[in-house]
């Protein structure tokens, strides 16, 4: 009879096929059967549609003579009744002899009920490893997830870290992708960029995905979504929030700005989103409120106009060339570059000096909320004991953790904060006195998605009264705009340029 030689492992540490073949093959000889045909596999049993077993299948369906399938054992081939429906199918017809070498078991057309509850036990047997370990991969993960690790893949802009067996021991951020994502919700929550044009940005910059190729628009909605990167993991098997041990790549206020942005705060739907308009959307008229809508003249010349939405305030339809409302813009962008080093070095020096005054005050506001971390923590650890000691369910236990952990997260990013205000107080002033000391530079030199972003964080209340742009600064900069006015020989203000109180 011809035989087809079946041999499979799913895993490096089992039975190699080799040792598999060289043994079912010295049980042919002694059997005196002859080799078709030899398969071996490196597949799961109980994962996919198996194509090689269903290659098997298909071989013996085909073939006009009796084939003898032979296996090291019952788990080589199948760990579910599953299989065992076709199979038997054919060893009913006299198309199949199924070989078992080392459970020495043979099934064929006219196998007594004995060695047919053989072969169910086995495969019985079979099946409820596959169901153990499926168990200890579930305790195992829910382990990891009170361990705050994570059991999958980490997302793009980390790394996992191996040991020398191949063990994960660690997930790191990736220092090759992660100040892209980081670079990415800094960039979206300005509220300048649709998911469209920040992935073309990102494109532009260098990005790419896991594979090398460009990023998908997909791709970057699931990362401005993914709570991973401020430091919560979340299961989608057991739809289940938990914090992770590993350092986050963003906080969760530029996390939760970005969602703002996503849902529709501080956007503005406009027709000509993508057209080059430095003021689209940033203006409206003094008279009516309606926007002032850009549009193209002779194929290069911006003009603004009022939309008119409203007749009964605004009638006459002025156009304003975008150059003239952008006069009143540099000259203030030039007097923030007009201030002297020296004062801006006089500045910093007295912020210097607050904030070593203020340097108890941070200290209390930690140790404070240090101390309520703990209490936080002694109330986890008591709850543990009462879940031991059956005081309270496990219901009860996981909705309270839930509540405490979420506090502590809040509290770890509080400290985080007062860390960092105590330490990069007068360095901040510096960064910023000095950054608008460039402003017009770097206004000059950007695109207009970059100019649209400065002027967003610059400018407020802009409205066009007639053919002229009011408006007012933002703080800090109406207090920076200040250091204009000393009495350093500076020309004065123009009363358009009023700093807001």
């Amino acid at each position: 009879m011809k035989s087809i030689i079946f041999a499979r492992v799913s895993d490096k540490k089992q039975d190699s096929n080799e040792a598999q073949v060289s043994r079912i093959s010295e049980y042919i000889r002694a059997k005196d059967l002859q080799v078709w045909k030899t398969y071996e596999l490196e597949e799961s049993s109980t994962r996919g549609d198996r194509e090689k077993f269903q290659e098997v299948i298909q071989e013996i369906e085909k073939s006009k003579e009796p084939i003898a399938l032979v296996v090291d054992t019952v788990d080589r081939l199948q760990r579910s009744f599953k299989e065992s429906v076709v199979l038997d199918e054919f060893r009913k017809s006299g198309k199949l002899e199924i070989h078992f070498y080392r459970e020495n078991l043979v099934l064929h057309q006219n196998s007594n009920s004995a060695d047919l509850i053989r072969w169910d036990i086995a495969v019985m047997f079979a099946r409820s490893y596959v169901l153990q370990l499926s168990d200890n991969v579930k305790r195992k993960q829910e382990q990891m997830r009170r361990s705050g690790e994570w059991p999958s893949k980490p997302p793009i802009g980390y790394k996992s870290i191996y040991d020398e067996n191949g063990t994960r021991t660690d997930i790191i951020p990736d220092p090759e992708t992660a100040h892209f994502v980081v670079k990415m919700f800094e960039l979206y929550a300005t509220g300048n960029y649709s998911i469209k044009t920040l992935r073309d940005h990102m494109i532009k910059v260098g990005m790419r995905g896991t594979s090398g190729k460009k990023i998908a628009p997909s791709m970057i909605d699931n990362i401005l979504n993914n709570t991973f990167y401020y430091g919560v993991a979340y299961s989608r098997t057991k739809k289940i929030s938990y914090d992770h041990k590993y350092k986050p790549l963003v906080f969760k206020e530029l996390f939760d700005k970005c969602q703002e942005v996503k849902k529709g705060w501080n956007k503005k739907p406009f027709k000509y989103a993508s057209k080059p308009f430095v003021l689209r959307g940033l203006v409206r008229c003094a008279k009516c409120g309606c926007a002032m809508s850009p549009e193209i003249k002779k194929g290069k010349y911006v003009y603004y106009s009022c939309t008119n939405a409203r007749k009964d305030l605004c009638t006459d339809k002025v156009y304003i060339p975008e150059k003239d409302l952008l006069k009143p813009i540099h000259e203030v962008l030039e007097a923030f570059n007009s201030i002297p080093q020296k004062t801006i070095d006089e500045v910093v020096l007295g912020l210097k000096k607050s904030n070593e005054s203020k340097s108890l005050y941070h200290l209390n506001a930690i140790d404070g909320l240090r101390s309520e971390y703990d209490k936080t923590q002694d109330k986890i650890d008591r709850m543990m004991d009462l879940l031991i000691e059956g005081s309270i369910t496990k219901d009860d236990y996981d909705r309270k953790l839930k509540e405490l952990k979420s506090k502590q997260h809040d509290l770890n990013i509080q400290i985080e904060d007062h860390t960092k205000a105590d330490e990069n107080y007068y360095i901040t002033a510096s960064t910023v006195l000095n950054l608008a000391k460039s402003a017009l530079t770097l206004f000059e030199s950007s695109e207009v998605q970059e100019k649209r972003a400065m002027l967003n964080y610059l400018l407020q209340n802009c409205v066009v009264n007639g053919k002229k742009l009011e408006f007012s600064i933002r703080s800090p900069f109406n207090h920076i705009l200040e250091l204009h006015n000393q009495p350093t020989g500076l020309r004065g203000q123009d009363s358009n340029l009023r700093p807001i109180d």
